[in-house]
């Protein structure tokens, strides 16, 4: 489909989802929402498609979450907002997708831009990004995910404090707290983003995406019933192409040549 408010491009089996409406700090309203849920499905069923990176245009901003205006304004003119289920970031709620996604924080993370950051698996920010789930602030609540991954993420406490007061943090204190990974001069942000997804090159895409399959579902259980929850993962590695190409390319002293498919 064509995209008026994301960007979206596919190179050397990185895909890059560039949210573009900086005028309004890349917020997020219900047509640019069903955008990225279509990118990021595409990104899900796309074999040559192996790691992801979000950020947002400009310089500014990430994503201020939620455009509230749009929908006050939307309201006001009296017509209904849809009630036809979509993804808020089109990954917040997407459960199913094990494919590694990088959030590449350019400036403001508000709200569910922030909890659009939580929802992957690796966020490197600029020195100048900001940080906050601010809803109770206008009456709401974090209910991308936000109430739940932060928690899940640093210790209690500081999830509270955060939860609790809507304060915003800077890229340093967020590294500190840690639930950012890498803090670099907003210059160099994508090239981070893109080191860390040319490092997730270098493995097998099969195993990746087992491995976070393996580690999110575990996460609620006990460590023994996580092990168990295990075994249809490690057969379905046992059937995959890489199992094979990893040990022969290590024993021919050679870089394996991945294909990230499943024996039929």
């Amino acid at each position: 489909m064509p995209y008026q408010y994301i960007l979206y491009e596919k190179k050397d089996h990185i895909a890059y989802v560039t949210i573009n409406r900086p005028d309004v700090l890349n917020s997020l309203h219900y047509a640019a929402n069903v955008e990225l849920s279509d990118a990021f499905n595409d990104f899900k069923n796309d074999d040559e498609s192996w790691v992801a990176i979000i950020t947002g245009a400009g310089n500014r901003a990430f994503s201020a979450g939620n455009d509230l205006k749009a929908t006050a304004e939307q309201t006001a003119r009296g017509e209904r907002i849809s009630d036809k289920p979509v993804v808020f970031g089109g990954i917040t709620s997407g459960f199913e997708c094990y494919k590694p996604i990088i959030a590449a924080v350019n400036g403001y993370a508000m709200g569910g831009g922030f909890e659009i950051a939580l929802a992957c698996d690796i966020i490197v920010a600029a020195d100048q990004a900001r940080f906050a789930l601010p809803e109770p602030r206008v009456g709401l609540i974090a209910g991308a995910g936000g109430v739940h991954r932060l928690p899940q993420q640093i210790p209690l406490k500081l999830a509270m404090g955060m939860l609790l007061t809507g304060r915003q943090v800077t890229a340093q204190e967020a590294y500190r707290l840690g639930f950012v990974n890498e803090v670099v001069a907003g210059t160099e942000l994508m090239a981070a983003a893109e080191r860390w997804a040319k490092e997730m090159l270098e493995c097998s895409p099969s195993c990746l995406r087992l491995t976070k399959e393996a580690a999110m579902t575990g996460l609620s259980l006990p460590i023994e019933e996580a092990m168990k929850q295990d075994r249809p993962i490690l057969q379905r590695l046992l059937n995959s192409e890489d199992f094979v190409e990893g040990p022969k390319a290590f024993a021919e002293k050679r870089k394996p040549q991945w294909t990230g498919r499943f024996k039929q």
